[in-house]
């Protein structure tokens, strides 16, 4: 896509500083950039590359006087550059509303007329499917489980029976929600599965990334709250309950009936264990695990995760272990020499 710099700032509601019939066709890092694409800083610390840079044009927050490429001025970068990204976006064809000829679905099924089905879907008895939504091809939605308006299932996403998902939530390919949890107790000489007849709620505006499983509740529902943002290969366990607006990283696996709280954000490959809590804006850092409870607005990091400031003194000691053992040995040497020295004297 091919648009003029006058166009683009209308777009994104940018004020220009000049070259508004100049042509960009899409955006890059500035290290990337070359001409015809626009960049963007957000960080003055980027000034020196933005200099040399062959862009044709930078997305910024206040304009630069010894810049010398058009600047489209925003209030927010961020903002901006999503805006931009999002002009230049591959134009894909929207499924069409309808259910494809391939799919099974149940007589029982309510699925609104401007809802898509596509090929090979299998729908099952008491499924709703509201305006708008998508379910691309191999899907499976279990019997009794309900998709909201304006929402988006991928291809191959499995979601089992008695779930419920709220609207405008997205959903990426080869997830599944609703597996049975992973619970047991061994009796007489086995390992016994307990029953989860519990079901899932994801409310609105949740999205989901590739391969992630969410496990139905025992009892109840496990829920994933509103706006909540859930990466790759994420596990969520039986019973967890996620607060609204919540960040979770790849690899990130949490146990059973952990609670989770509003604005927490999991970084990759974090843990959380079973039935621990974590507190309302909490961070837990990447690859640490909470095996006790997280205080709202904390910080944490390590195996076990405790207080980020003391885990990197913890850190900063450790690497100093070897300077620590030879201090020692020589503090050692000099005791016994006194040591040896007053029993010579006696």
């Amino acid at each position: 896509m091919i648009i003029s710099l006058k166009e683009l700032a209308e777009q994104i509601g940018a004020e220009l500083t000049s070259g508004g019939s100049a042509e960009v066709c899409c955006v890059s890092p500035i290290a990337a950039a070359m001409a015809g694409d626009v960049t963007f800083i957000a960080d003055k610390k980027h000034l020196r590359s933005l200099v040399d840079s062959s862009a044709a044009a930078v997305i910024t927050s206040e304009k630069m006087d010894n810049i010398a490429m058009p600047q489209l001025i925003v209030g927010n970068v961020q903002k901006g550059l999503i805006a931009a990204i999002e002009v230049f976006a591959p134009a894909l064809q929207r499924p069409q509303a309808g259910i494809d000829k391939t799919a099974v679905v149940a007589d029982s099924a309510k699925i609104s007329d401007t809802a898509s089905v596509g090929p090979y879907c299998v729908i099952d008895a008491g499924v709703e499917i509201g305006a708008n939504t998508v379910v691309s091809s191999f899907c499976r939605i279990g019997q009794n489980s309900v998709i909201g308006d304006n929402s988006r299932i991928d291809a191959n996403v499995v979601i089992y029976h008695n779930c419920k998902i709220g609207s405008n939530v997205i959903i990426q390919a080869n997830t599944t929600i609703g597996s049975t949890g992973f619970g047991y107790y061994f009796i007489d000489g086995a390992h016994r599965l307990i029953p989860h007849n519990g079901g899932v709620l994801i409310e609105d505006f949740v999205e989901i990334g590739a391969n992630t499983c969410i496990d139905r509740a025992k009892f109840g529902q496990t829920v994933i709250g509103a706006g909540t943002k859930i990466d790759n290969l994420v596990q969520i366990a039986h019973n967890v309950q996620i607060g609204k607006c919540c960040l979770i990283a790849g690899k990130v696996g949490i146990a059973g009936s952990a609670v989770i709280g509003d604005g927490v954000v999991l970084a990759g490959g974090a843990g959380v264990g079973d039935n621990r809590r974590v507190g309302d804006g909490a961070v837990i850092c990447a690859n640490s695990i909470a095996l006790s409870d997280v205080d709202a607005g904390s910080v944490v990091s390590g195996m076990p995760a405790v207080n980020l400031k003391v885990f990197q003194r913890t850190v900063i000691h450790s690497r100093r272990l070897p300077e620590y053992v030879k201090q020692i040995k020589e503090l050692t040497k000099r005791i016994e020499s006194l040591e040896s020295s007053k029993d010579n004297k006696r």
